[in-house]
């Protein structure tokens, strides 16, 4: 009995142990990939202050365009200030005395004059337009848009890299907690057949109860560490969905190819390949083109002035006639030059010099940084894969003890304590290997992260 359980026990570990363990994304978890890019929440987000920022720049793109607009007003007015002269009161008696003199009535009475100051029933209708010739505001305005329009796409580059390997890792993660219980349900079937072979022998009066009792005992211990793992599925499966933007209870599909190979390469050609992937690179250089492009804004309308054109048509006058006596028309070429501002647009420049030299000191800080994560990742990736050879060394070893000490338990020679430990060190031998093998995974993972590996 014990012979046949030590078989079935030992070609399970044994495909579990010789698995081609090498790396590459499985088609399963692109798709899986492909979905969480699409439906994260924070990542939507991003795209949204994309589509805001490139709003921006279509409408500074519109300041190259005339501005047409049409105005019309049309007004009633009461009381209020009024103009008033006595000029009637002035003129009339000398008109009268001229009518006198001449015998003729030449000379008419005059009303004097009494005006109100708000024009009453008078409208104004106007249709005109604008047109910039020279406005270096417009141009490096748009330029300075347009770098930072380039700096948001590369944020939100930076996030789905970020993104990308964090669902990576997590299905890593999840795929460990099913192999955590499926090694302990083998070792569950184990105890459990090793428990009735122990209840025959206290039949047959071969061995004492106490090999039940302790046999049980295991048994509990491991439906124990049964929930545990049960708990810690469930929270990776929540938290891969999660990611996704799904139902947290939805089920994961697994895919049994998930390893394949991957080529090693020095840490060198890493560290330039990071350099030339990172989004925050990006991120960064066109930071400081806005920036140099903010510097010759505000030195140019310092230095340089203003030129545009306009003109507008329309009607004016009291009451709507719209005819030759109220129509009119004007044309306009203008110049604006700010000669002087207190100095504001000269500390504006210097403000963007400043902000220069603390986006390049910035820009050397970031490549330390990232040629210490692709030193960090590169390093803990060779870590893993000599521990991961080390794990199926230290299965293999405890496979050979445990057939050593199956044997001698069968024939009377071991105890069954021994039995128990020899089983207990396959099974903590078997985890090992199941940690080492996803922790090879995840460390490869971020090593394509920190590179900015697509």
């Amino acid at each position: 009995m014990i012979t046949r359980i030590t078989t079935r026990c030992f070609r399970m570990f044994t495909v579990l142990l010789f698995p081609s363990i090498l790396y590459a994304q499985s088609a399963v978890l692109e798709d899986y990939v492909k979905e969480g890019i699409k439906s994260n929440l924070t990542l939507r987000q991003e795209n949204l202050e994309l589509e805001k920022s490139m709003e921006t720049l279509t409408q500074v793109r519109a300041l190259y365009m005339p501005r047409v607009y049409l105005n019309a007003t049309y007004t009633l007015a009461y009381g209020g200030r009024r103009l008033q002269f006595p000029v009637g009161d002035l003129l009339n008696p000398v008109y009268a005395t001229l009518n006198q003199m001449t015998g003729t009535d030449k000379f008419p009475s005059v009303q004097n004059v009494d005006i109100q100051l708000a024009p009453n029933n008078f409208q104004e209708t106007t249709i005109g337009f604008q047109q910039s010739i020279f406005n270096s505001d417009i141009y490096f305005s748009y330029k300075i848009q347009k770098d930072l329009v380039s700096a948001q796409l590369a944020r939100r580059n930076v996030y789905e890299n970020e993104l990308r390997y964090t669902i990576v890792g997590a299905y890593y993660q999840y795929l460990q907690t099913l192999e955590a219980s499926k090694v302990l349900n083998q070792s569950k079937t184990i105890l459990q057949e090793l428990l009735k072979l122990n209840q025959k022998l206290v039949t047959n009066n071969t061995a004492t109860k106490d090999v039940v009792f302790s046999s049980e005992y295991e048994i509990s211990k491991i439906e124990q560490q049964l929930a545990f793992a049960e708990k810690n599925e469930q929270t990776a499966r929540s938290y891969f969905n999660f990611l996704l933007n799904r139902d947290l209870t939805s089920s994961i599909l697994i895919d049994s190819a998930v390893y394949t190979s991957a080529a090693q390469t020095s840490l060198t050609d890493l560290e330039q390949t990071a350099l030339s992937n990172r989004q925050e690179i990006q991120q960064i250089n066109h930071s400081i083109k806005a920036n140099e492009n903010n510097i010759r804004l505000n030195r140019n309308n310092r230095l340089l002035p203003n030129v545009f054109v306009g003109g507008s048509v329309g009607y004016q006058g009291y009451g709507y006639t719209f005819d030759s006596s109220q129509q009119y028309a004007i044309a306009q070429f203008g110049l604006q030059w700010n000669i002087f501002k207190g100095g504001e647009k000269r500390s504006k420049e210097q403000q963007s010099r400043i902000q220069a030299n603390l986006l390049s000191s910035k820009f050397t800080e970031l490549q330390q940084q990232i040629r210490l994560q692709v030193t960090q990742a590169y390093y803990d990736l060779q870590a893993s894969r000599k521990s991961l050879t080390a794990a199926e060394e230290g299965l293999n070893k405890a496979l050979q003890s445990f057939r050593i000490i199956d044997s001698r338990y069968r024939n009377n020679q071991a105890l069954l304590v021994e039995f128990l430990r020899a089983e207990n060190d396959v099974t903590t031998a078997r985890l090992s290997v199941s940690i080492a093998r996803y922790d090879l995974q995840a460390k490869q993972a971020q090593l394509n992260k920190v590179i900015a590996l697509q």
